[in-house]
């Protein structure tokens, strides 16, 4: 058998889930930074996301975050935009759907985001066409089989 020479196993890396439970003071964004909706994940650390200024840059997230953070499609995320590559930008911070929900209320999102638009967003219009998908059968139908 192998000698473990490491710092420990399986559960040393994966951590304490400490910053989900605690509340955190909403971060505005500063000179250099902009808001962002991720449109979807491509992989190796990297999104392609719509800024709130309305172009669309690819994201890459940064090493802090990376496998501590999960993004997905639809995330609200602060990016800070890089002086050398307009179409590149990195992610700084993912806001939590209440703190988006927030940002919405102070004005620092336009008014047509939509927020939780990724699997949640689609399940409510499935339900909308959904309700015509029965078929009712009278009694003497049912008789008839």
């Amino acid at each position: 058998m192998p000698k473990n020479k490491g710092k420990g196993g399986k559960n040393r890396k994966r951590g304490k889930n400490e910053a989900d439970d605690e509340k955190r003071e909403l971060v505005f964004k500063e000179d250099g930074q902009e808001y962002a909706q991720v449109l979807r994940m491509l992989g190796n650390g990297r999104c392609e996301a719509t800024c709130i200024d309305g172009t669309k840059r690819l994201c890459h997230i940064r090493g802090k975050m990376h496998k501590k953070v999960w993004i997905a499609a639809g995330d609200i995320i602060l990016v800070g935009l890089r002086d050398y590559q307009d179409d590149k930008a990195d992610v700084i911070l993912k806001y939590m759907p209440d703190e988006a929900r927030l940002l919405k209320a102070y004005g620092e999102l336009p008014e047509n985001t939509r927020l939780n638009e990724g699997i949640a967003g689609g399940l409510d219009e499935e339900e909308e066409g959904g309700a015509d998908d029965y078929i009712e059968f009278e009694d003497e139908d049912i008789d008839k089989i």
